[in-house]
């Protein structure tokens, strides 16, 4: 039994507050009200954006490397902690098991604080240009790069630690000040990284603010503020292009990571058995809620039965139940509404012709669970093929053998989505040939992991635009400035 946690606070401008009204937060996996975040409205958004402002405008926050650093190692430090109680409150709250917490549900993330506050002191934020002639006199040139200001973070409810430290650390190591938006979903994991923050570290007020709200009338302001420099949203692709336009009204900087399709393929020459396995129990991590999971299994014809049934199998062993068990797999679905609207998309894609292998169907008692899905026999074109579920569905589909694996390549770039892949092959030099062919911004090959704190990880296409983690991430909150004097 999992015991509720306590009410959580606003930070905005360094101090914690409420709101008029609060809003109640569900655990997925019983139903039951874990706690009450403050509803914030407009007011309040103005009040942390204004924060934020002065905060970039006034202090030495963007210009002291030093303090940066020093921040980013009491953070990395109050997460260690207090680790256990995130931990137990993100099993409560986002219905994440317990094996995924000491994974990218809270551990890897905390790992993100650690190395970015390493890559802080020896980052060069100047770079000569040396000396040129123009005009009969001798100019030295520079460049340097600048925190590039406010930033309004919005993050999606499956993964919040991980994806609110993927936004804030680097923003906060480039100099940035930041407003950071938690789901309506999972709001208290959010509002209690903002009270470790305030009550643990050096990082001065207005620096980091923390919001909740169960409307959309917040995320909106915060995109269109005229006080607001870049905006980084995860979430659907639908969202992120009205967010990409609201932004254009400004001319914001904008970082997108949207939704995913992903395709795993499996070559005629695989370890069926080792891809098989892999597809199953990737399609039910956290029930399917990651934008990087494949959801597409593409197979050679001559060989969809065998794997269906080798998928089907592994799916039959996927340990299904109470997130708070250590030997849980998968727990629930965020929310009834997001079990409705998967189970309404199998139901249409085996009206449309898919064959339901198994799952298919809610599962009965307390909490949002739904079966481990298998279609098999899909159209590439179809909804389900197309469209992301967020849920432990997954798609077999068909390709034809063709002259260098084309038919498998064309098939997984028939998607507006392009976020990561997968293939499996015993040539690891065919992998890689079909790997650099499918356009999406990261590629698992023979199982390999590419993510860490270290790599960039963001897509193509409608996957979005830019990356975060890496160098890369923490220069997407960078500006570059030229400089350039008369010599003496």
């Amino acid at each position: 039994m999992i015991e509720q946690a306590p009410d959580r606070l606003l930070l905005t401008d360094g101090r914690l507050n409420g709101a008029k009204t609060t809003f109640a937060s569900l655990n997925p996996a019983t139903g039951a009200v874990v706690g009450h975040a403050p509803d914030a409205g407009p007011a309040e958004a103005e009040a942390a954006i204004a924060a934020a402002r002065r905060a970039f405008d006034t202090t030495t926050w963007a210009t002291d490397r030093d303090l940066r650093a020093r921040c980013l190692d009491q953070l990395h430090r109050t997460l260690v902690e207090h680790r256990e109680e995130l931990r137990a409150l993100t099993i409560a709250e986002v219905g994440a098991p317990h094996q995924l917490t000491a994974g990218a549900q809270l551990e890897e993330p905390i790992g993100v604080v650690r190395w970015y506050a390493d890559l802080l002191p020896t980052y060069e934020f100047s770079r000569d240009l040396g000396v040129t002639e123009a005009r009969g006199a001798r100019h030295r040139r520079w460049v340097e790069k600048e925190a590039a200001g406010v930033v309004a973070a919005i993050i999606p409810y499956n993964y919040p630690t991980q994806i609110a430290l993927a936004k804030i650390t680097p923003a906060l190591a480039a100099g940035c000040t930041v407003v950071l938006k938690g789901a309506p979903d999972t709001p208290l994991v959010t509002l209690a990284l903002g009270e470790l923050i305030a009550e643990h570290t050096d990082i001065p007020p207005g620096v980091v603010n923390v919001l909740s709200s169960s409307g959309a009338a917040v995320g909106e302001l915060m995109t269109t503020h005229p006080d607001v420099d870049v905006v980084t949203f995860t979430g659907s692709t639908p969202t992120g292009r009205r967010i990409m336009a609201a932004a254009s009204g400004t001319v914001k900087r904008v970082f997108l990571e949207l939704g995913g399709k992903s395709a795993m393929v499996v070559l005629d020459d695989a370890d069926f058995q080792a891809a098989s396995m892999m597809a199953a129990f990737m399609s039910c991590s956290h029930a399917g809620q990651g934008c990087a999971i494949c959801t597409r299994l593409l197979v050679p014809r001559a060989h969809h039965d065998e794997i269906v049934d080798l998928v089907a199998q592994g799916l039959a062993h996927i340990p299904v139940g109470d997130p708070a068990d250590p030997a849980v797999y998968m727990g629930p679905l965020i929310s009834e509404r997001q079990r409705d609207k998967v189970d309404a998309m199998v139901r249409r894609a085996v009206a449309d012709g898919a064959k339901l292998v198994c799952g298919g169907e809610r599962m009965p008692g307390p909490g949002f669970y739904y079966r481990p899905t298998l279609l098999a026999g899909v159209d590439p074109d179809s909804e389900i093929a197309q469209e992301e579920v967020f849920g432990p569905v997954l798609s077999v589909i068909p390709y034809d053998d063709r002259p260098d694996d084309a038919g498998a390549v064309r098939i997984a770039n028939n998607s507006a989505y392009g976020l990561s892949g997968a293939v499996f092959s015993a040539s690891e030099e065919r992998a890689v040939n079909v790997a650099r062919r499918i356009r999406s911004g990261t590629f698992s090959i023979n199982g390999g992991n590419y993510f860490a704190p270290d790599s960039p990880f963001g897509g193509y296409k409608q996957s979005g635009i830019g990356r975060e983690y890496g160098v890369e991430g923490l220069e997407e909150f960078l500006e570059t400035k030229t400089f350039g004097v008369v010599a003496q």
